[in-house]
C-alpha cells in the first residue's frame, strides 16, 4: 500500500509516495538521493544511517516513513552553509577524527543533536550521546576531542 507523506529535510521541502513497510533510511537514500545516512546494520545497533529528526537523534533504518510524515529532518547534506563547512566538519577535520568515513555523518548528525541541546557538554555527556554511533577505526578519542573543540568555542 502506498501512502504520501511530506517531509522537510535540510530546509526543503519534499512529498512522496511511500510503502508502508520502508524506513526512512531507504526514502532517504534510494527516492530523495541523500546519501549521508548510511546502510549498516538496518538494526539500529551502528549508529551509521543516524539523522536529525524534530530536533533527537535517531536511527533512520528504525523509523518507517510514514512516521516521519511531517517531520523535520536533518542529514549532513544540511551541515555546511554557503560552501562553508560546519564547525563540527572543521573540527573532525582538524583533529584527525575521520579515518574510513563510514561512520563519520551518523557521528556528526548525534553530535549536533547533542550540542543543539547542550551547548558545553562534559566529555562523559559526549561519549553517552555517541553510545549508538559505532567505529571501527578511529577509537574515538579524536572524535570526543573535536566536540569538545567545537563546545568550548
Amino acid at each position: 500500500m502506498h501512502h504520501e507523506i511530506s517531509l522537510t529535510i535540510n530546509g526543503d521541502d519534499y512529498t512522496v509516495a511511500v510503502q508502508s513497510h520502508h524506513t526512512l533510511l531507504k526514502v532517504l537514500r534510494e527516492q530523495l538521493g541523500i546519501t549521508s545516512p548510511k546502510v549498516g546494520c538496518e538494526n539500529g545497533e551502528c549508529g551509521a544511517c543516524t539523522v536529525i529528526m524534530n530536533g533527537a537523534a535517531v536511527n533512520s533504518c528504525q523509523v518507517l516513513a510514514v512516521e516521519a510524515d511531517g517531520a523535520t529532518i536533518e542529514t549532513v547534506e544540511g551541515l555546511s552553509e554557503d560552501g562553508n563547512l560546519h564547525p563540527l566538519q572543521t573540527a573532525f577535520i582538524e583533529h584527525n577524527a575521520i579515518q574510513c568515513g563510514f561512520c563519520t555523518p551518523g557521528m556528526l548528525m548525534s553530535a549536533k543533536a547533542l550540542l543543539d541541546h547542550n551547548p558545553h557538554p562534559t566529555e562523559d555527556e559526549i561519549r553517552h550521546a555517541l553510545v549508538g554511533n559505532l567505529c571501527r577505526c578511529t577509537g574515538y578519542t579524536r572524535i570526543v576531542e573535536a566536540i569538545l573543540d567545537v563546545a568550548e568555542s
